[in-house]
């Protein structure tokens, strides 16, 4: 299985794939390490981005998309562009896509419980694709 882990930022959603087969973890190869809204932030770029986004997850046989959660209110407030393309990733049609919020306290918790196999830098992924990839691990332990 296939999970997709999603953190939102400004107008960018940084994807990391994450693949658990028979116990163990693998990267599969994947050309995109984010997508980006357009700036105008109209109707049709926010389907744009949602077809992208949901072609991306069919080509890659993705069935689990796991995004980590921003804070309404407060210090850490998400902005209003990336509650929009969670909204345009939630709402992904015909797909067969299972889409989770992942709390910061679900991914504290799960990380304590099950820490990561391997350090982050050994996986030659890109620095800012991390919370991404925790995202994905969370998204397999926490089923």
């Amino acid at each position: 299985m296939i999970v997709c882990g999603v953190e939102l930022t400004g107008s960018d959603a940084v994807v990391c794939l994450l693949k658990l087969d028979r116990g163990q973890f693998s990267l599969p190869e994947c050309r995109v390490r984010k997508l980006s809204l357009n700036r105008n932030h109209t109707r049709d770029d926010l389907k744009q981005f949602q077809v992208a986004f949901a072609e991306l997850m069919a080509e890659h046989g993705v069935t689990s998309v796991a995004i980590k959660e921003r804070m309404p209110k407060g210090k850490f407030a998400g902005g209003a562009i990336s509650f929009k393309l969670e909204a345009a990733i939630q709402l992904i049609d015909g797909a067969g896509l299972e889409v989770r919020l992942l709390s910061p306290a679900l991914i504290k918790s799960t990380l304590a419980a099950n820490p990561l196999p391997i350090p982050f830098a050994e996986t030659g992924l890109k620095v800012f694709q991390e919370t991404a990839f925790t995202a994905a691990y969370v998204g397999h332990m926490a089923k």
